[in-house]
């Protein structure tokens, strides 16, 4: 590997319930995101990536604002979002807010920037669905320019132009780090090679590995652009604990929930216990088991993708924080060193 293989965590700032199954407030939740996410440095983890979305299932809108308090309270632990929805945001601010972010936290924010797979931030903040694809087009364009941290000039059709216009804060030192997230598009892939920019697949259905022809095209675009070598890194849902059977069982009512929760919104059939289980299996998109299971589950990915970073979304409808507090842990004490072990025989085998 090129570049370092880091682990990190994400999260949604699901809506979670309290021991005796009632909601906690959205306020809580977000102080519980913020434990979450120094529990992550404890355990010796690389990143956290706070999603952004406008509902009442997440307590999360403004992803920057939480990390910055994730920042206060940590030291080496990087800070970004999963994902920023660049989309129906202003690139100026975006860039601001992070570039605010990263001079708080010593140089340690990451934006993660993507069109969301929810689309209520659309109409909240005045943007036509029919623009999808411009205006995830233009403002990435526009926020790849501010990242050179010089006078921009740019014009397109979805925000007012700029005329050698400077934007602070600085970054303080060498540029923002800024990943695209894709979903399963070719078109988005080849996107993210344009701009020379690290890669984040969002692995929510299937196996890992569906996903190599995809990694094959960003590395084969990148040098058709004369670009170097970026990283990539893979986001998927997940939950540990000690054994397969209970980390199912703590998961299964809560992922069922929300995901009829979405797929009544969407039209999607029910969840089954069977689907959940298949997903769970080796071949499936989701991240759960004892750590041994994880740990082989994630090591054939970083393998098999060439990844050079694995976030694992440890927030899952309703699962509660102490659930995710466990799970974080066995994450960091348990599956990370078991996966450089599996992954340091297979180089030498």
């Amino acid at each position: 590997m090129t570049t370092p293989l880091e682990f990190g965590i994400d999260t949604f700032g699901d809506v979670t319930v309290d021991a005796d199954g009632a909601p906690l407030s959205q306020a809580q939740v977000l102080r519980n995101v913020v434990e979450q996410g120094v529990h992550a440095e404890a355990v010796g983890l690389d990143f956290i990536g706070v999603g952004e979305h406008h509902r009442e299932d997440f307590a999360v809108s403004s992803p920057e604002v939480v990390l910055a308090a994730i920042a206060a309270r940590t030291e080496r632990i990087h800070l970004g979002s999963a994902v920023t929805v660049l989309s129906s945001d202003d690139p100026v601010r975006v860039y601001q807010r992070f570039a605010t972010l990263d001079g708080i936290s010593g140089g340690r924010a990451e934006a993660i920037l993507g069109r969301g797979s929810f689309t209520e931030s659309f109409p909240l903040f005045g943007y036509e669905l029919s623009q999808y694809e411009e205006l995830f087009e233009e403002k990435l364009d526009l926020f790849v320019a501010l990242l050179e941290q010089e006078p921009v000039t740019w014009s397109g059709k979805t925000r007012a132009p700029l005329r050698e216009q400077s934007v602070y804060p600085r970054v303080e030192h060498g540029k923002l780090k800024t990943w695209v997230g894709v979903g399963g598009s070719p078109e988005s892939v080849v996107r993210t090679a344009r701009y020379g920019l690290p890669m984040m697949l969002a692995v929510i259905g299937g196996g890992p590995l569906r996903f190599a022809p995809f990694v094959d095209l960003y590395h084969r675009a990148l040098a058709q652009f004369q670009l170097p070598t970026q990283p990539v890194g893979m986001h998927s849902p997940a939950h540990i604990a000690e054994t397969d059977e209970l980390a199912q069982e703590q998961l299964w009512p809560h992922y069922r929930a929300m995901m009829d929760r979405i797929g009544r919104e969407r039209g999607w059939s029910p969840m089954t216990r069977g689907h959940f289980e298949q997903e769970a299996g080796p071949e499936g998109a989701l991240f759960v088991g004892s750590p041994e299971t994880v740990a082989r589950k994630v090591a054939t990915a970083v393998d098999g993708l060439g990844l050079s970073r694995v976030d694992l979304k440890i927030s899952n409808g309703s699962l509660s924080h102490e659930h995710l507090m466990d799970s974080i842990g066995l994450y960091g004490s348990a599956v990370v060193p078991r996966v450089r072990e599996l992954l340091t025989e297979s180089s030498t085998a």
